[in-house]
């Protein structure tokens, strides 16, 4: 066996590679990218590089970009690896390893002649490619059989960096544990022998990883967004989450049933979104604290709901998973084009509130504060995320868990009114069984005591009232983040996921002129925004949608116009490189430092 795994380490086939163009060290970052069809598991490459690189010590990052299909097609994971902590996407490719036929296609816009492709040449006789040819299939198949490639694969880039394969045999054996002895031993041998292959050309200075890795970051949290959600929800006291499954909406969904036994929480995925969001306005009443997630599509069916919410004054957080439409769009691509429908879904008149979590770090503070604010303020709490943030993954050192659970239920009496009248447009909300009092409420319009009405005079009054807690939510304002100089010609602004890559972009870019505003609660818009506004010679903001959704509602909220727009809607998030472009072209190709 020993004698076959060397030979085969002989053959590898080095096709016109000229070492003189192109430099095959990485010793700062690395940009890898996996490529293939649904179904031959990228994902599970990804899972296993991303935890074990992480694990070595390494800063990792990596999000995907997938068709809409069980197999075929092609997909995508980008994993950069860096000595310094990395939360944006890149354009660049510096090794690249396609899994099939169609792989280098789908990619091949970012292909340059500093990529080094990493294949079976079997699959690419007549590539056009210059490509490193490693057995991947061959491998796989000395070992038993072809599904192991995935494995050989893994290995081989994880030598590449000469970090031993201890971390990688606890993952497999870890993943198999449910397994027969025979699997885990068979994979465990897979990746020796991708080890092998990998180390052939480390050895050889043929492609080298000697990027800096860290000890200490092996401790660092590892979560991509739907976990982050998740633990916010958890954090914010969720005993309850009612949806029915739609991409990219369902990882939370996942999430949450995965620790429903261990947090006790109830979950029921309905028959339809109509079910789910009235189950969850239902628990909501009943005294617990629920959750729905779902996409753009699913929301719309939810909009009587919302509007049921607004007017029976009980609670619901929802989670929207914005990816484009109309209709099914691009329904695992990613987009900001559903904050109009967030603003306005529901009919009638009433207070809402949207937060658009912008870093992993930083969502399970903002989702767990949702539930407080729902709880609070007696009305909808729409969280937006999208299929990029909520697919990204990356390291961070520190996320805020010390978020306070605040109830403000209260136990009825006798003379309970439900809707009572008061100054600050707040009623106390009492739940069936805690006290004497009747805790009735109605979709219709209603007095005090929640029993139906067309009193014009009382329809007045509990609109005011309603309406009256928009002064209150305006007083606890998650405010927008601003970073750079306070003394700035130009500013930059951005909301949700966009975060990251925005101010990477400006570090690049180094102006000392610019100014960046970001949003993470985007509606009611604070006060405070409209001197930002106001200061800047030019505004210019970044959205991941075709209209500029978010433009519009500032104009709305300041008066401020807003003309200069970097969006993009073609299912994909911004690269870094993009948007760096795309600033200065903007700001006039003048760069003051």
């Amino acid at each position: 066996m020993q004698t076959n795994l060397v030979n085969e380490i002989d053959k590898i086939q080095l096709v016109e590679v000229n070492m003189g163009k192109r430099d095959n060290f990485f010793n700062e970052d690395v940009s890898i990218v996996l490529c293939g069809q649904a179904g031959q598991g990228i994902k599970t490459i990804e899972l296993i590089l991303v935890h074990v690189l992480k694990k070595s010590g390494y800063n990792v990052f990596s999000t995907k970009e997938y068709m809409s299909r069980i197999r075929g097609g092609s997909n995508s994971t980008l994993i950069s690896v860096s000595e310094k902590n990395i939360k944006s996407m890149s354009s660049k490719i510096d090794i690249l390893i396609p899994l099939d036929m169609k792989a280098i296609e789908h990619v091949s816009n970012r292909i340059s002649d500093n990529t080094i492709i990493l294949a079976d040449k079997t699959l690419f006789k007549d590539s056009k490619y210059q490509i490193i040819d490693i057995p991947f299939i061959k491998t796989a198949k000395e070992v038993g059989n072809k599904i192991y490639e995935n494995i050989v694969a893994c290995a081989a880039v994880l030598a590449l960096f000469d970090n031993g394969l201890d971390y990688l045999n606890q993952y497999i054996t870890n993943k198999f544990k449910n397994k027969s002895d025979s699997v885990i031993n068979d994979n465990i041998e897979a990746a020796k022998k991708g080890y092998a292959l990998g180390k052939a050309l480390y050895d050889d200075s043929i492609v080298k990883i000697n990027i800096k890795h860290n000890p200490k970051i092996k401790d660092d949290y590892f979560l991509n967004g739907n976990d982050a959600i998740g633990f916010g929800a958890l954090m914010g006291g969720c005993n309850f989450i009612s949806s029915y499954p739609m991409s990219p909406g369902t990882g939370v969904l996942t999430f949450l049933s995965e620790k429903s036994k261990d947090m006790e929480i109830v979950v029921e995925q309905a028959e339809d979104e109509i079910s789910a969001v009235n189950m969850g306005i239902g628990a909501w009443y009943a005294g617990s604290r629920a959750l729905v997630t779902t996409s753009g599509g699913g929301f719309a069916l939810m909009g009587e709901g919302i509007s049921l919410s607004g007017i029976i004054e009980t609670p619901i957080v929802i989670h929207l998973a914005q990816r484009p439409g109309p209709g099914t769009g691009l329904p695992t691509r990613t987009e900001q084009g559903d904050l109009e429908v967030a603003l306005y879904s529901g009919h009638g008149e009433f207070p809402r509130i949207i937060l658009a979590p912008s870093t992993i770090e930083s969502t399970v503070k903002v989702t767990a504060e949702a539930f407080n604010l729902a709880d609070k303020f007696q009305s909808p709490v729409i969280i937006l995320s999208d299929q990029y943030f909520l697919d990204t993954f990356y390291n961070v050192k520190d996320i805020d868990l010390e978020t306070k659970i605040t109830n403000h239920i209260v136990k009825t009496d006798k003379d309970y009114k439900r809707y009572k009248l008061s100054e600050t447009g707040l009623s106390p909300r009492g739940i069936p069984g805690y006290g004497d009092g009747l805790v009735c409420v109605d979709s219709d319009e209603h007095d005090e005591g929640g029993r139906i009405t067309e009193d014009l005079d009382v329809r007045v009054a509990m609109t005011d009232k309603r309406l009256k807690k928009l002064e209150l939510i305006e007083d606890e304002i998650i405010e927008p983040d601003f970073i750079g100089s306070k003394n700035y010609e130009t500013l930059i602004i951005g909301w949700g996921s966009t975060f990251n890559v925005i101010k990477e972009a400006l570090e690049k870019i180094g102006n000392n002129t610019i100014g960046y505003l970001h949003f993470t609660q985007v509606y009611p818009i604070s006060k405070k925004v409209k001197p930002y506004l106001e200061k800047a010679k030019k505004i210019i903001i970044v959205e991941n949608n075709a209209t500029g959704q978010f433009a519009k509602l500032l104009t709305l909220s300041t008066g401020v116009e807003i003309h200069n727009k970097i969006l993009k809607y073609n299912g994909l998030h911004f690269y870094l490189e993009e948007l760096v472009e795309k600033i200065k072209e903007l700001l006039g190709g003048v760069i003051k430092r």
